[in-house]
């Protein structure tokens, strides 16, 4: 049977919110332009604030990257809480830290409040090194985390195989606050839940001019127009020109997935035990999660917007390496999206006028973050004051040379993987 090109999360998702285009002129106190997690739980938070709220996407709610990834909730940063320190400064860093060791009981709090129907499953997560080297860093990691109060295990040896179903590696971290959710489920929950609560959305509706005038912002769209007070920009990696330079201050890199036929209840046992979820220290990183019906997600680092011949030849290599056991198994369906990546692998926080916010480049951490994201901008427009945040407040500035770098983006996922291997060979594990 040939695989299929779609999007697994398209076909197995909840019911979308019944959105129309806008062909009205509005008037809001916020308009936020992306229907992603972060602008769905940044208008959820805003409207339980008391904000009128107006959200428009070019496409429709999930559309991008929060209907196309893995779903994997991983809440740690790649970064040591004292490398947050030294990147952010002790004010933001403090706020941050703290954040990041109650994101994931957050988002599973969220889920439970707002009722959001999205196959969340908290079964932690296995965090493997590929390598001595990746061992050592990891392990400095975890335990500098594990110091500042995260629920984290070493585990190494046969334990590894034990936890993950995979004979791949011999070290590992395990996350317990770790788990997965149906991503794209979870974004159309909080929209539902903001538009119950207020919201006004929008889908098919671009934002084609957005302008100062009279001390509010009017957006432009092709068959109406809002205008507001404040702004939120939540792109991420779907970023395009409206406002100048944002689009360059990410890498917009590529993640591609696949969904197996259902495991029998023998494979699941040698697979993915108690339903973790696993990922590993490659640059080319392979990740894997089983969604509700017990068929296995597998994902890596892609080339282009469409998972291809050669992006499903590099998921199948991946899933023979991870799990040799199901390694001829019947695959259903491929897919691709886009993720922004900073080169601080941190998302950014942007203010370039009166009024308007911008939140993105979550760098693969989207599912737990995005949360932490949604509700430091609510915060902040609802009157939250800047050192309040959990990142600093950034100029924008495009990342040089960005336009020669997303033409190379296609050749990034075959340069990591050779990189991937000469590291398994000077430093196998």
């Amino acid at each position: 049977m040939p695989v299929k090109d779609e999007i697994h999360w398209t076909v197995t998702a909840t019911a979308a919110p019944r959105l129309t285009r806008l062909t009205c002129a509005l008037t809001v106190d916020v308009l936020v332009i992306g229907g992603g997690l972060t602008g769905c739980r940044t208008a959820l938070g805003l409207v339980e604030g008391g904000a009128s709220v107006a959200l428009v996407d070019s496409q429709d709610v999930g559309w991008g990257a929060s209907g196309r990834s893995g779903g994997q909730c991983n809440p740690i940063w790649r970064k040591t809480p004292e490398e947050l320190q030294t990147l952010l400064g002790a004010k933001h860093a403090e706020t941050l830290i703290r954040t990041t060791l109650t994101s994931a009981h957050d988002l599973f709090r969220d889920i439970k409040t707002y009722e959001v129907d999205c196959d969340a499953v908290q079964a932690g997560w296995v965090q493997a090194a590929h390598t001595r080297k990746a061992i050592r860093d990891m392990g400095r990691l975890g335990a500098a985390w594990s110091a500042a109060g995260a629920d984290i295990t070493e585990i190494e040896g046969d334990a590894v195989q034990k936890a993950s179903g995979s004979p791949a590696y011999r070290w590992a971290l395990k996350h317990r606050a770790g788990g997965h959710v149906h991503p794209l489920s979870l974004t159309r929950g909080y929209a539902k839940a903001a538009i119950a609560r207020g919201a006004q959305m929008f889908k098919g509706t671009p934002v084609t001019r957005l302008d100062r005038i009279d001390g509010k912002w009017r957006a432009t769209t092709p068959q109406g127009e809002i205008t507001a007070e404040a702004v939120v920009l939540s792109t991420n990696g779907y970023t395009n020109s409206l406002w100048p330079g944002l689009k360059q201050t990410v890498h917009p890199l590529v993640s591609v997935s696949m969904a197996t036929r259902p495991l029998t209840t023998a494979e699941q046992e040698t697979v993915l035990p108690g339903s973790v979820t696993i990922s590993d220290s490659r640059l080319a990183i392979y990740y894997s999660r089983y969604d509700r019906d017990k068929r296995l997600v597998f994902g890596c680092v892609g080339s282009t917007d469409h998972a291809d011949a050669l992006s499903l030849g590099r998921l199948k290599g991946g899933l023979r390496t991870v799990f040799p056991q199901i390694a001829n198994i019947e695959i259903e369906r491929k897919w691709a999206g886009r993720i922004a990546v900073t080169p601080e692998m941190m998302p950014h926080i942007h203010e370039p006028a009166p009024g308007v916010l911008a939140g993105i480049g979550f760098s693969g951490r989207g599912i737990a973050m995005t949360s932490v994201m949604g509700r430091a901008l609510s915060g902040r427009l609802l009157g939250g004051a800047e050192e309040d945040l959990p990142f600093p407040v950034l100029p924008i500035t495009p990342i040089p040379m960005s336009g020669v770098t997303r033409r190379l983006i296609p050749l990034a996922a075959p340069a990591m993987t050779i990189k991937d291997k000469f590291d398994s060979f000077i430093n196998g594990a």
